[in-house]
């Protein structure tokens, strides 16, 4: 069976990896297809397809929107975007101006406690890099402040630990429109992950297909195979194409695969043809 992943990060955001290095190793996973969708960034975008080239493996241009639901953090992903639309490019340097105020907030409030971190120390010698949480997590566990990535999350940087900061993020509905008018598909990113129970979940749901959405990921590194299967009906009962990816991100999840998840994730090639047929027939 060929096997896809349509949900993978580079150093272009928060991944360990550059955008080469992902596609070397999708490629030697045996991948037919993957989606490079870093955090509010199509920078690593051009960077993959060419080292892709002429090989077998498909690289899908992609991004993950984080968007505001009802006081909740949600993300879209924008499968097959036109990385080098202006009008997108100018939307996601909007977001990224208002992701780099909440940054430059959270810093401060290290560094008021005596947290020895800095800028550099966050981007890692890659400037261009979108800061996410997962950076400063990276930077604690460098500097000796706590000693892991899930660590720093459970004590600093989840939404009700002291140092993190709220930042002002789109709506569902903007996310939605700017991947549409970029000639993208919009896919909600792993529905499980923002414990809404299935009730609001279908809530949720239901209302991104009102604003647009095209797709659900059903099957992610986080889920349990009940939950996809879930899903997966789900995704039926509103019309909407079923999606999957590990949300690959290198050292940051070191326990999960490119491809494989956390060891039984397989998302078939399947997928990726009929998402593909659905953009064709303008759906």
């Amino acid at each position: 069976m060929k096997l896809i992943d349509l949900h993978v990060h580079s150093t272009a955001s928060d991944g360990s990896f550059t955008p080469e290095e992902v596609t070397a190793l999708a490629s030697e996973a045996g991948l037919t297809a993957i989606a490079l969708t870093d955090h509010d960034t199509v920078s690593g975008v051009g960077e993959a397809l060419a080292s892709a080239g002429d090989s077998p493996l498909e690289v899908v241009p992609g991004v993950e929107l984080s968007c505001l639901y009802k006081e909740k953090e949600i993300h879209i992903l924008g499968l097959y975007i036109d990385h080098t639309d202006k009008t997108f490019l100018d939307f996601l340097n909007h977001a990224e101006i208002k992701r780099n105020s909440r940054n430059q907030l959270m810093l401060a409030a290290f560094q008021k406690d005596g947290f020895p971190i800095t800028m550099e120390d966050l981007v890692m010698e890659n400037p261009d890099t979108v800061v996410t949480r997962a950076h400063f997590a990276r930077a604690l566990v460098k500097k000796g402040c706590v000693s892991s990535v899930d660590q720093a999350f459970k004590k600093y940087l989840d939404p009700d630990r002291p140092y993190y900061r709220k930042r002002e993020i789109i709506t569902p509905a903007e996310a939605i429109q700017a991947i549409r008018n970029a000639g993208g598909f919009p896919v909600l990113a792993h529905p499980c992950l923002y414990r809404l129970g299935w009730m609001q979940t279908e809530e949720l749901v239901r209302n991104l297909k009102e604003l647009g959405l095209g797709g659900m990921e059903c099957w992610h590194s986080s889920n349990y195979a009940e939950e996809s299967s879930k899903l997966c009906r789900m995704a039926d009962r509103y019309s909407l194409l079923p999606t999957g990816g590990s949300d690959f991100h290198g050292a940051a999840k070191p326990d999960i695969r490119i491809g494989s998840g956390r060891g039984n994730l397989q998302v078939p090639a399947e997928y990726l043809d009929a998402l593909k047929l659905a953009m064709f027939l303008g759906q």
